[in-house]
């Protein structure tokens, strides 16, 4: 406990607000400054910031005069479970009891830089480093105990956030009588390390998420359940397309409509009104005419298309001689699988409330980056870091869709016209049409195997969807993965934005990887389980491989066995998981319903059980949709779907079984979980199909049309 300097520092933190405002904000308490992401190299975590890492990502605890334990954190609370889970890690580093941390989530005034909630990072990168940063805050309290005991660091212990001599717990006191009427501010220099897994008394319990009670009863407040005086809602006009441009409005009889302010600011032309009915009356009344430039593709042309361009290519890895070994291969195989854009459709839209106050600017979002937007926010309206500030409600859904918070920008620049706060919240029409998209993208896969069934030769080629997936996790001597991009210089693919979209691209390189896999399982006549153990090496994906067929109660099979039973595995988020799957196939409809899904999944330390079984089972609910229903229809730049009349989202009613496996791997480090789970749904499902019916499909998603048509195909 050596090494330990107390130091007054008056300048302005990394997030801008002076450390002397920060402590008057909190009160009085005990504010522990330290720095633990300075140690860990996050570049290749998360995209390139322009802000340093070093100087923005500092973990921040206030110990209250009550004992509260106040953590903050830049990540948000998007129904993943972090607000619950981050606490664990929190509670179990200082030694106090759960019930006192606190989570401060999203605000960027009061949290300390981060690039977004997304990766599944949480706990595998923010996590640990937050637990450094508590077990530092915890020898500086038992130091500080120390001194005020007159006993060495060495014979004190904590319990419950009560530091006592240890054999004699009459000597003792506690974090808040610690902290009250002291605002300090310590550091260590040789840092101490965090706790054994061990020594765990909330991590690896499995608790029910801390923010249910609240949103079941209603009680959760998202951005659009607020309200302040005075403020407008706003509805903007939107061009019918992407490749629409604005040539003329008519506004005469939307300014006519009672109650209703009309603003314009070049092609940015929004209504608004205290009365959210009169802002949706008045929008509809602008005349507006426009121009389009729209590329010649739509949802049913769209691979063709694909295949006419041209890509720049990136070959990521390379190994053998791919030549040689399909000469020597006994058989040779050649697929090309299809995966469509997708829609986020969250159940909460995009939403974001603007306020302009004495030169200050603070903007309430639904966003997955509350410092992206402050980033924007900035650039956007020529405003200093200092007079921005953004704050994260709870988030109804993300799925990746709300990182670029264009909402937050509209509702800003609405209030700075208008003087007067503004509520921007997109209808499930402006979500379908604004919101960024899951890439369409083509994979062609051209693989071999000898005459033990062993794979020999893999060349993958991915078009627009990158390589999250695409690893050659089977042991293959001769493989070679390239990933084709777009180039708009030489050949425009996407009519309108794509972007992440929950384990981004992981489900369309694993559906045509499994699948392809399975294909040469039936063709050597071997039960897909074994062809896939034959080809691993990989001893935890042989793990989750092996728990989850125990699940499922698997037995063996050579394709295909008419049982309806189809696999997959892989990796997402530093997890190792596996898939079964068991469906019945209407062979007079082609319709599939799914009977039961089987999941296992490795991801380390498991910091709470409950929550990432709720996230397994959400993942591979969401991953039904696009396995049997989800594609946008589109053509040009027109978004056809605009609502979930004709974009079906899984329902209740068709829910399978779902089953579960969480490896007990406490010595391992934590890693992502809320992703892996939706990867290989597509993959099995599909592997079933194939079982029952001998049909293979190779786009997603499998509705009866195109399971009709498969059946009716010659046989791979």
């Amino acid at each position: 406990m050596k090494n330990i300097r107390e130091k007054e520092n008056r300048t302005a933190s990394p997030r801008g607000m002076k450390r002397r405002s920060f402590v008057k904000a909190l009160g009085g308490g005990i504010v522990l400054f330290f720095a633990p992401w300075s140690a860990i190299d996050l570049s290749a975590l998360a995209p390139p910031q322009r802000r340093s890492l070093t100087k923005d990502y500092n973990a921040f605890l206030h110990i209250a005069e009550d004992g509260t334990v106040s953590c903050f954190t830049g990540k948000i609370e998007m129904g993943q479970g972090i607000i619950t889970s981050l606490a664990q890690m929190m509670a179990d580093e200082l030694n106090v009891p759960l019930e006192k941390v606190k989570m401060v989530m999203g605000d960027t005034e009061l949290c300390p830089y981060d690039a977004g909630t997304w990766g599944s990072l949480t706990t595998r990168a923010f996590g640990p480093a937050m637990r450094a940063a508590a077990a530092e805050a915890r020898a500086i309290l038992v130091q500080m105990a120390s001194e005020k005991l007159g006993v060495g660091t060495d014979q004190l212990e904590v319990v419950e956030g009560v530091v006592s001599e240890i054999g004699n717990p009459a000597s003792n006191v506690s974090y808040a009588e610690l902290a009250r009427g002291k605002k300090l501010e310590r550091y260590l220099e040789i840092k101490p390390s965090a706790e054994d897994h061990t020594q765990f008394t909330w991590v690896g319990k499995p608790l029910k998420h801390s923010d249910a009670f609240e949103k079941v009863t209603g009680r959760a407040k998202y951005t659009g359940d607020l309200k302040l005086s005075g403020m407008l809602h706003a509805r903007i006009l939107r061009p019918p397309s992407h490749g629409a441009k604005l040539v003329s409005a008519d506004l005469s009889a939307a300014e006519a409509t009672e109650g209703v302010r009309v603003v314009r600011d070049g092609d940015f032309i929004a209504v608004l009104s205290e009365n959210r009915d009169m802002a949706d009356i008045a929008i509809v009344r602008i005349k507006a005419e426009y121009t389009f430039d729209e590329l010649n593709v739509s949802d049913s042309t769209v691979f063709d298309y694909i295949n006419r361009g041209e890509y720049r290519a990136n070959t990521v890895r390379e190994a053998g001689d791919l030549t040689t070994a399909s000469q020597q291969c006994t058989k040779l195989f050649e697929h090309e699988y299809h995966d469509p854009y997708l829609a986020h459709a969250p159940i909460e839209t995009h939403t974001a409330l603007a306020r302009f106050e004495e030169g200050k600017l603070t903007v309430w979002a639904s966003t997955q980056s509350p410092f992206g937007l402050q980033d924007t926010l900035v650039r956007e309206l020529g405003m200093s870091l200092e007079t921005v500030r953004v704050i994260t409600p709870f988030v109804g859904g993300g799925f990746g869709g709300k990182s670029p918070s264009q909402q937050g920008v509209e509702a800003a620049r609405l209030a700075r016209i208008t003087g007067r706060p503004v509520m921007v919240a997109w209808t499930r029409d402006e979500e379908f049409l604004y919101d960024s998209f899951h890439p369409v993208s083509v994979v062609k896969v051209r693989s071999g195997i000898d005459s033990e069934g062993r794979i020999m030769m893999w060349d993958y080629n991915v078009y627009l969807a990158g390589t999250r997936g695409a690893e050659v996790i089977y042991d293959v001597p001769n493989a070679r993965v390239t990933s084709h991009g777009e180039d708009r210089s030489k050949y425009r693919v996407h009519p309108f934005a794509t972007g992440a979209w929950r384990a981004p691209n992981n489900n369309t390189n694993t559906f045509a990887r499994e699948t392809q896999i399975d294909i040469m399982a039936a063709a050597a006549g071997i039960d897909p389980f074994e062809f896939r153990l034959r080809n691993l090496k990989d001893e935890r994906m042989t793990g989750v491989l092996r728990a989850v067929a125990a699940r499922f109660g698997y037995s063996p099979g050579k394709l295909p066995s008419g049982r309806g039973i189809g696999m997959a595995c892989g990796t997402d988020a530093g997890t190792w998981v596996a898939f079964m799957a068991e469906v019945s196939v209407d062979r007079s409809t082609g319709t599939v319903k799914v009977k039961r899904l089987a999941c296992a999944q490795d991801m380390g330390l498991c910091v709470n059980p409950q929550g990432a079984l709720l996230q397994m089972e959400g993942c591979m609910t969401m991953a039904l949709g696009y396995t049997l229903t989800e594609e946008v229809k589109y053509e040009g730049g027109n978004i056809r779907d605009r609502n979930f009349d004709s974009y079906s989202i899984p329902k209740f009613s068709w829910l399978p079984d779902l089953e579960c496996v969480i490896m007990d791997r406490p010595d391992q480090p934590p890693q992502g979980g809320g992703e892996p789970a939706i990867i290989g749904i597509g993959a099995a499902v599909g592997n079933a199909v194939f079982d029952a019916t001998g049909a293979r499909l190779f786009r997603v998603p499998f509705t009866p049309e195109r399971v009709m048509e498969a059946i009716k195909k010659p046989k791979v």
